[in-house]
C-alpha cells in the first residue's frame, strides 16, 4: 500500500476577514514533487488507469486540499521508466490530510491497482513509496 511521505510544512493558516474588513491574503500553497519507478511491463496499465481515474479518488484528493496534481512519465534509459508527481497543498495539516486519504476505502482500492505498477527508487527511505524531491528553483 502506498505510504504518504512526510515533509515539514512552513505555511501559515489563512486568516478569515471580519465583516467590512479586508481578509489577509492567502498563504501560497506548499509545492510537492516526488518520484517513483514504473515497472516496464505495467506502463500501459498505469496509463490506462490514469486516463479515467475514479471519481471518488479525485474527490478525496480535492477534499484533502490537493490541487494542480499531475503525474509525468519518462523513460530515462531503455526499460527504465519513472513517474514524476507534482501537487500543491492548500490545507494547514498535511499529515492529517494524508492520513485521511490513506484511510479512504476508494483510495485504498485505487492503490491496489496502481501500487503493483510502481517500484520505489533505490534511494527511497525504508517504508517510503514515492520519494520526495527537493525544490531547487521556482519562478512565479
Amino acid at each position: 500500500m502506498m505510504s504518504p511521505f512526510s515533509i515539514v510544512l512552513l505555511g501559515l493558516p489563512v486568516v478569515a476577514g471580519l465583516a467590512g474588513c479586508r481578509s489577509a491574503p492567502a498563504a501560497p500553497p506548499a509545492r510537492y514533487a516526488m518520484v517513483i519507478g514504473l515497472k516496464p511491463d505495467r506502463v500501459a496499465r498505469y496509463e490506462e488507469l490514469h486516463a479515467q481515474p475514479w471519481p471518488g479518488v479525485l474527490e478525496r484528493i480535492s477534499a484533502c486540499h490537493i490541487q494542480n496534481y499531475s503525474i509525468h512519465l519518462v523513460e530515462l534509459e531503455e526499460g527504465k521508466h519513472y513517474l514524476f508527481g507534482y501537487f500543491e497543498y492548500t490545507g494547514d495539516d498535511f499529515a492529517a490530510d494524508m492520513a485521511r486519504m490513506a484511510e479512504d476505502a476508494e483510495t485504498k482500492r485505487w492503490w491496489k491497482e496502481t501500487d503493483p505498477c510502481q517500484q520505489p527508487i533505490p534511494t527511497a527511505a525504508p517504508g517510503e513509496w514515492w520519494s520526495p524531491m527537493k525544490e531547487v528553483f521556482y519562478h512565479r
